[in-house]
């Protein structure tokens, strides 16, 4: 079995590419190592995972139509796990057209490959970012979608290329909607990551809405396991939600990251809410215990003091 993996180098691709691997499996990894963030941590990964035989990597851009379909046409994968997008609530806000072609057209193109060679099954990594701020609590998949962001705007398009694509197909596919993964060798933009690195640089960090965000934080470990489970699972045109459903606010979160750091004088700055930021992020994960029965997830501070 060749399992291919778009955004390998990638946090949550890398993670579920090394996972992989030890499992036995053959990964086809895709990844264009883009300047969304430093490069350096994306070699780190891909250097993790290129010392082991079964892996092989394109260092190669989804949008490029032509370059992928020489991929499928030498390799003709068996699954395919497409986690790779330009990530970025605020970023998007700047630079929506990057989000059309990294995440919308890059999924169409992905897509078109699968329908094409006869790809078995197919996995999509969503953002829970495309529910926007909702009134009831916790999310459920059958919630409406309400983006606030262009980076939410396209992953929800996305889900729906997917759904039309593959309908009359005999693809088998599985849209996931990630709530707010951490863990080790995470992406530098996001927030505990952040304020790691501002307390070993010693600047001043900044509390957007005061502090007062709910999140809802999923280890990384937890969602590779997650995603492994439903590789052996018959299921078909499902999306579920992968999360812990246990928020936290951005100030315990803190009082927890702090706890786990020798620096003790660190500085805070309160600020106000930030335009495309959702207040509370609360998913349901009653409909992926339905499929995943016993499942068990990470607490957070034993998943905090892993990530510091």
């Amino acid at each position: 079995m060749i399992i291919l993996i778009t955004g390998s180098s990638g946090f949550i691709g890398f993670h579920l590419s090394n996972f992989l691997l030890k499992k036995g499996y053959n990964v086809l990894g895709i990844d264009n190592h883009n300047s969304y963030y430093s490069k350096k941590i994306k070699n780190k990964r891909l250097s993790f995972l290129k010392k082991n035989k079964k892996f092989n990597f394109f260092k190669t851009d989804i949008a490029d139509a032509v370059k992928l379909e020489k991929i499928f046409n030498k390799h003709n994968p068996d699954i395919v796990y497409h986690l790779s997008g330009q990530p970025g609530v605020l970023y998007s806000l700047k630079n929506p057209k990057i989000y059309k072609i990294n995440n919308l057209l890059a999924t169409k193109n992905i897509c078109e490959m699968c329908i094409k060679y006869k790809t078995k099954k197919f996995f999509f990594s969503s953002s829970s970012s495309i529910y926007g701020d909702q009134k009831l609590f916790p999310i459920k998949e059958s919630s409406k979608p309400l983006p606030k962001n262009p980076y939410a705007l396209t992953k929800l398009n996305s889900e729906k290329y997917i759904q039309k694509t593959f309908k009359n197909s005999k693809i088998k596919y599985v849209i996931f909607r990630f709530f707010t993964v951490y863990g080790p060798l995470g992406r530098p933009d996001m927030f505990i990551h952040k304020f790691l690195k501002s307390i070993k640089e010693n600047k001043t960090i900044s509390l957007f809405n005061n502090g007062l965000n709910f999140r809802d934080f999923t280890y990384v470990d937890d969602v590779v396991k997650i995603l492994y489970l439903f590789l052996k699972k018959k299921i078909n045109k499902k999306i579920i939600n992968i999360c812990r459903s246990k928020p936290i606010r951005t100030i315990e979160l803190v009082n927890i990251l702090k706890k786990n750091c020798i620096k003790k004088n660190i500085k805070i700055k309160m600020t106000g809410f930030v335009k495309g930021e959702m207040l509370k992020t609360h998913g349901s994960n009653r409909k992926l215990k339905k499929y995943i029965r016993n499942i068990k997830f990470t607490d957070l501070k034993k998943g905090i003091n892993k990530t510091v």
